[in-house]
């Protein structure tokens, strides 16, 4: 839930706490945010299974779109390489060619380097990729 605070932003939040309420009423406080989240948390655990009974198998039909646009949400440049050009192999991107790249990644070679084509003879034109024009 707080993933995305680190420890040293919790202790200024702590202390700016200590600050405002005072010692006396910072124990109180805690334990009332501990209790309400935990509350919080039970009540959309409830909902969830109270759905999840009604609906039956209905249930897993609408959280099938949830769980894709979930799924696009974590998309970064980096991820839509990685799954739809590389097969899942992010060495090319993280520059560790540790362990061989298998054969179904066309276009590399045995550790990740692109094929080296041979050198064009003269007067020879290029191959045109009509994709990438």
């Amino acid at each position: 839930m707080f993933s995305n605070i680190s420890w040293g932003e919790m202790l200024i939040l702590l202390v700016a706490a200590l600050v405002i309420l005072g010692p006396e009423r910072l124990p109180g406080a805690v334990r009332w945010t501990t209790q309400s989240l935990k509350q919080v948390r039970d009540y959309a655990t409830g909902a969830t299974s109270q759905l999840k009974q009604e609906l039956g198998p209905e249930f897993d039909e609408i959280r099938k779109p949830l769980e894709q646009l979930n799924e696009l949400r974590s998309m970064n440049p980096k991820s839509m390489l990685t799954k739809h050009l590389l097969d899942g192999d992010d060495s090319l991107l993280t520059g560790n060619f540790d362990k061989p790249i298998t054969a179904g990644n066309s276009g590399f070679g045995e550790y990740g380097m692109p094929h080296q084509q041979k050198p064009l003879e003269r007067n020879e034109r290029p191959p045109v990729d009509p994709d990438a024009t």
